[in-house]
């Protein structure tokens, strides 16, 4: 058995994301039955949603967001 190569062990790493992108993705998912795109840009939580609609359902939602992230990051909605 041969060592592994660091390319190979590195294209199967999954990085862990952050407790609260899995938080924020959860809380759609489950509330919405959508999936968006969430990244951590400085202080902000930054939510691509699909469509417009979904993306004013979210600012809505806001407080429920940050509780469910348990955060006080601000957060930015995007359309993508």
């Amino acid at each position: 058995m041969g060592m592994d190569s660091l390319s190979d062990l590195l294209r199967d790493r999954v990085p862990a994301q952050p407790d609260e992108i899995v938080a924020v993705k959860k809380f759609i998912l489950d509330e919405f039955d959508a999936e968006v795109h969430v990244a951590i840009k400085g202080e902000a939580l930054l939510i691509t949603a699909h469509s417009a609609s979904l993306a004013n359902a979210l600012r809505m939602r806001l407080p429920d967001l940050q509780a469910a992230a348990n955060t006080t990051k601000r957060f930015i909605f995007r359309i993508g």
